[in-house]
């Protein structure tokens, strides 16, 4: 399957997220020219995910990470808001219990990888279990490299086994985030979104955004690429994620499976 869109980030490749624009809006002037193009998308993967629901030979995972307020929610919200919700899971992962916290990071991931005719949407990933572990000293260097190889050939599995993997970065600045941390500090009906550890994790900005340079160039490969998301406006990263949704299944090129019988026998 080649992508190629221009937030793709290559295999074995170094990146500066500094150097990737949070706020561009590609070929569009405004949200209103995007809007019907969305709309479409939307449209599309209805039609898209009945397919690939009824086949049953593929099972699509989209892993969505990024700073906090990055908008993973939201593109949960927008984009999939279109499709049958029996062909689709959505896992969040937390911290993890003291029942996973027993097993191996990957265990209560694998648990949750979607079955074949299934969309799988993480938010949140096994990458939250080498991020802030590492930025807060809680694993080694040592550790985070043998953890970065050891989701390289996790998701190799995956993918052997007709997993399709894409992964998205939600790239937003620093000045957007504080903009929408005071959004949910003024704002009654966002207030319920309000976490202290959101607060006292934007001085560690720094240390996260070099920390993720890492697990993207690490873990970004052909079968489980990584794309990085301009998403200061959140209608240009909904835009620009069906995009790349919608091609990935258009690429697959599935088809409805033959009847177990021939209409022509069945009468009523």
């Amino acid at each position: 399957m080649k992508l190629k869109p221009p937030y793709l980030v290559p295999s074995r490749t170094s990146i500066r997220l500094s150097r990737i624009p949070t706020a561009s809006t590609g070929d569009f002037v405004s949200e209103q020219a995007a809007a019907p193009v969305l709309l479409k998308h939307i449209a599309a993967l209805d039609k898209l995910q009945e397919v690939f629901y009824a086949s049953g030979k593929k099972a699509l995972l989209v892993i969505l990470q990024g700073m906090d307020c990055s908008g993973k929610d939201g593109a949960v919200r927008n984009i999939f808001t279109g499709i049958n919700p029996q062909g689709c899971d959505v896992t969040s992962f937390k911290v993890p219990t003291p029942l996973e916290a027993r097993h191996d990071f990957l265990w209560r991931v694998h648990n949750a990888v979607p079955a074949h005719g299934m969309i799988g949407i993480f938010n949140r990933s096994h990458y939250e279990d080498v991020l802030s572990p590492l930025i807060h000293k809680r694993i080694t260097e040592k550790v985070f490299r043998q953890r970065l190889k050891d989701i390289n050939e996790f998701e190799h599995t995956l993918a052997d086994n007709g997993v399709v993997l894409l992964k998205f970065f939600l790239h937003i600045s620093r000045e957007e985030q504080a903009i929408r941390l005071k959004s949910r500090l003024e704002d009654p009906e966002k207030q319920w979104k309000l976490d202290p550890v959101d607060f006292y994790e934007r001085k560690f900005w720094k240390q996260y955004s070099e920390t993720y340079e890492q697990i993207l160039a690490a873990t970004s490969r052909k079968h489980a690429p990584w794309f990085v998301i301009p998403s200061d406006h959140k209608w240009y990263r909904n835009v620009t994620i069906s995009s790349i949704l919608v091609d990935t299944l258009q690429r697959l090129d599935l088809k409805y499976p033959k009847p177990p019988v021939s209409p022509s026998k069945l009468k009523f």
